[in-house]
């Protein structure tokens, strides 16, 4: 296996990687929807266009996971880290988020920042096992209209509908 730097000649071969997160994404919130390769080429491109550093996980020719980061002001931040299923628990985010964790270290950072969806059991986990453990950050909006909201979150004393 071997990391690259994804470039718009790979645009291509990840996107299916980046519409398989979003899916999964969607499957959190109990929504079925199959994988949109032509969004997931756009929003690559996008990120990519923003400048955003991209890394990807490649075994025998074939793209099997990859991470976008974001720079703000300095800190670093992991925007997605995805694995396909077949290629997990064989310590390919594991790699991903290295490469994370070493352009943080030369911004000067000690920490990587990163987004999780409240659902993603294993992002926790993974996270957690690489010393990962202050929430910082909470996200709050308004239902959407026709919005199903079916859990309630506690943080601290305030409880909030998801």
């Amino acid at each position: 296996m071997d990391i690259v730097r994804v470039t718009t000649e790979q645009a291509d071969d990840v996107a299916p990687l980046v519409a398989d997160f979003r899916s999964a994404l969607r499957r959190y919130k109990g929504i079925e929807k199959g994988s949109d390769i032509p969004a997931g080429r756009s929003e690559l491109l996008a990120f990519l266009q923003s400048g955003y550093p991209i890394w990807a996980a490649r075994c025998a020719g074939q793209y099997i996971g990859y991470v976008v980061c974001r720079i703000d002001d300095g800190t670093l931040w992991v925007e997605h880290l995805y694995v396909a299923e077949t290629w997990r628990r064989k310590g390919v985010a594991s790699r991903l988020f290295a490469q994370a964790e070493d352009m943080s270290c030369a911004l000067g950072s000690d920490t990587v920042f990163n987004f999780v969806h409240p659902n993603n059991d294993g992002m926790f986990a993974f996270l957690r096992a690489k010393g990962y453990t202050v929430l910082n950050l909470v996200e709050i909006r308004k239902p959407y209209a026709g919005e199903t909201l079916r859990t309630k979150i506690q943080v601290g004393e305030h409880s909030f509908d998801y």
